[in-house]
Formats: C-alpha cells, structure tokens, sequence
C-alpha cells in the first residue's frame, strides 16, 4: 500500500466497515489495518 492523496480508502471486514481514511483523515499504517482485520474474527 502506498499513501496518496485524494480518493476513499476503505477497509471492510465480513461486510461491516472496519477503516475509512475520508472518516479518519489519514491513512492507516499496514499493522493497523491487519490489527482491525484480526480484532473483528
């Protein structure tokens, strides 16, 4: 993953929204993303 700027980015687990970088106003970094992923098993 590469940060850029402008667009959505969104992570979705099993159909429920787990990041959205337009809700945070950033983008997350890669253990964040796999720690979202994880928690919501």
């Amino acid at each position: 993953m590469l940060p850029s700027s402008g667009g959505v980015f969104e992570v979705t687990v099993d159909g429920e929204l787990a990041f959205s970088k337009k809700a945070q106003d950033r983008f997350p970094d890669h253990a964040e993303i796999f720690a979202e992923i994880e928690r919501r098993r």
